[in-house]
């Protein structure tokens, strides 16, 4: 009986077309990511301790660096990432530089492996829960990248024409199915 039945044009078209949707869905949803880690351990800029006590200026000192380029690197804002569609731990930061480049930097990252996961700065609030997973493209956004891991320590640069005052926070974007994996709020350090 078996035989005969994969004699049929009919069966053999519907085995065929059984084959295309697995190969289709392993593609799309690419399962074996939820078993695979890529870990990143980059290095990250120093930033310069601040002084309790104010250093005196001196008559003969260089002049004074200018309001918007820092003597040394700085953080500007910082966050801990929150859970959306999947558990995430770790912290973000946006520096300045003290050649005036903004980086973000993320800090022991821990998140699952997905399909098409991007680093996105955005105007949006981080809401906790199942409600925070789809709001980050519902106003302004960047991708900064791809994810270069899902574990550890990694730097992203911001493009010059990135004001960094403009976004509240990242996340670590879904693209292929549109969704949060995890964000952090971003507030002034």
């Amino acid at each position: 009986m078996g035989r005969r039945m994969f004699r049929s044009p009919v069966a053999r078209a519907g085995l065929a077309a059984a084959v295309v949707v697995a190969v289709l869905a392993l593609y799309w949803f690419q399962p074996w990511k939820l078993f695979t880690d890529t870990y990143v351990d980059e290095a990250l800029p120093g930033v310069a301790a601040t002084s309790a006590t104010p250093t005196p200026a001196s008559s003969t000192s260089a002049p004074a660096a200018s309001a918007t380029t820092p003597a040394a690197n700085e953080i500007l804002t910082a966050g801990e990432f929150v859970t959306h569609e999947h558990r995430t731990t770790g912290s973000a930061e946006i520096h300045r530089l003290a050649d005036g480049r903004h980086q973000l930097v993320i800090r022991d990252l821990n998140t699952s492996n997905g399909p098409d996961l991007r680093v996105w700065l955005t105007d949006q609030p981080v809401i906790r829960g199942t409600a925070g997973w789809r709001v980050f493209d519902d106003g302004e956004w960047v991708e900064l990248a791809k994810l270069k891991g899902n574990r550890g320590n990694q730097v992203y640069e911001l493009p010059a024409s990135v004001d960094p005052r403009d976004f509240q926070s990242v996340s670590i974007w879904c693209k292929r199915f549109a969704v949060s994996f995890g964000a952090a709020e971003l507030t002034s350090a």
